[in-house]
């Protein structure tokens, strides 16, 4: 039976207030307790590895003796990399490190970077836990001067490594680095610069991380089991169809979804077309669509637009901090509520350009290795949710039966520094490029490794 897929937003709410970022005991208590409980959402009961540990290890202890400044990169395909990343470094890192014969002056932590919508869409436990923390919140879209500052700060003084995603946001794509922004790189040559004239003896360094899946029989299982509600959510129902290759069935999906995107934004259906072409047709609609509905011209670039839409609506959802609710006469406050319920359907369309500018990528053939299959059918999902209305939240992830942690050799931005005053945008470029390399060096690595790494010498178990 049909029913509505999503409740959408009918009142106006204030603005979300966050506290300073600091490092809370009691927090700290309450994830080591709760927090591998938490991650069940995310990774059921997948093994958390190292591989290449020492490589992380010697990174924090410089960064923890003060000895030098790290900015960790890490790779953000999934979604619950900050959570995994913060629980392990908390609670696991120290043992794991000492028996790699490495000891740490201090307790292990690293304070993480984070856009200033996820506390409004995370809900109150995101916002007690994030700030206790020391996670501190950045602007996509605006000016944000003072969480630029709290960033150098934590970068210059340390001693805590600082963690942040080079992709700007979940990239949906363990085997390709779709984009990187240069914020990165950018923010480590600026706190470099700073931390030369105070202490020219610390380098900044930058540390890529990557995180990867690997599955075992039930995520062979549960890809059936998706793939069947694909089905019956693409209407696509029959006994026979079980009798169809897997290929096939997931294209059929893929195929239905898109023609309700085109139709949905007036698109002529041309099946000559490949299907990236005809997303993009999709995706440059609903961009369209979302700023005609905000009475903006259509023009910049498509992540700047993005964001600047993203940021449109949850400032009609909850209002800025500069306006308030109270006062207000009944007529003042409906109209308010009246445009929170607007921004959230401008936001549907914003949810469908978000994800699919990732989901622009081939079928999965007979070659395609077992997690990029996987992969695509979770994201064929998400294609599908997001079609029906639905957000990140409503991803539906197969648990991996392995979480792979793997470190690259650090990156020394302080050795450059002179080359970046010479041509800052040309230092900038070969620094993401580099980083870039490191991410995918580590890709292949982990797909060469694939049949024998668990016999690998270099793996230490965590879970």
């Amino acid at each position: 039976m049909y029913r509505n897929y999503k409740t959408p937003i009918t009142r106006v709410f204030p603005d979300v207030s966050i506290p300073e970022p600091r490092v809370s005991k009691f927090v700290v208590f309450l994830i080591r307790v709760l927090g591998r409980l938490y991650l069940l959402f995310f990774y059921g009961i997948a093994r958390i590895v190292f591989r290449d540990g020492k490589l992380l290890f010697e990174a924090f202890k410089r960064a923890l003796a003060g000895d030098s400044r790290c900015i960790i990169a890490f790779r953000h395909p999934n979604g619950g990399e900050p959570q995994l990343l913060t629980w392990t470094f908390l609670f696991k890192l120290r043992g794991l490190a000492a028996r790699a014969g490495v000891r740490f002056s201090r307790n292990p932590h690293a304070v993480f970077v984070y856009g200033y919508e996820v506390t409004r869409w995370g809900g109150g436990i995101a916002r007690y836990v994030m700030p206790n923390l020391g996670a501190m919140p950045i602007h996509h879209s605006k000016m944000d001067r003072q969480g630029m500052g709290r960033i150098f700060k934590a970068i210059v003084n340390g001693p805590f490594p600082l963690a942040l995603a080079p992709e700007g946001q979940v990239s949906y794509s363990t085997d390709t680095v779709p984009r990187l922004e240069p914020g990165v790189i950018r923010i480590g040559f600026s706190a470099a610069e700073r931390l030369a004239g105070i202490n020219p003896n610390c380098p900044v360094e930058i540390l890529p991380l990557s995180v990867y899946f690997r599955f075992g029989p039930w995520g062979k299982l549960s890809l059936e089991v998706l793939l069947r509600k694909l089905e019956k959510y693409s209407g696509l129902r029959g006994r026979g169809r079980r009798k169809l290759p897997l290929l096939e069935r997931i294209r059929q999906c893929r195929e239905h979804i898109l023609e309700v995107n085109e139709r949905r934004y007036q698109l002529e259906s041309d099946t000559s077309l490949p299907f990236e072409e005809r997303l993009d047709k999709v995706i440059t609609a609903a961009l369209e669509t979302a700023e005609r509905m905000m009475g903006l011209k259509s023009e910049g670039e498509h992540f700047s637009r993005m964001y600047r839409i993203r940021q449109y609506c949850w400032d009609k959802i909850f209002l800025p901090e500069q306006e308030s609710l109270d006062g207000m006469s009944p007529i003042e406050r409906n109209a308010k509520d009246l445009e929170a319920g607007e921004a959230w359907y401008i936001g549907r369309h914003q949810e469908i350009v978000d994800f699919c500018w990732y989901f622009r990528m081939p079928l999965p053939t007979n070659e395609t290795a077992f997690h990029n299959t996987i992969e695509y059918v979770q994201n064929l999902w998400d294609f599908a949710s997001r079609t029906m209305g639905g957000q990140y939240a409503d991803r539906i992830s197969i648990f991996p039966r392995r979480v792979i942690i793997q470190p690259s050799p650090v990156i020394n931005l302080s050795e450059r520094l002179p080359s970046y005053k010479e041509d800052k945008s040309a230092a900038i470029n070969t620094a993401m490029s580099d980083l870039e390399k490191a991410f995918l060096d580590c890709i292949n690595d982990a797909n060469k490794k694939e049949g024998d790494y668990a016999s690998s010498r270099q793996s230490v178990p965590t879970g």
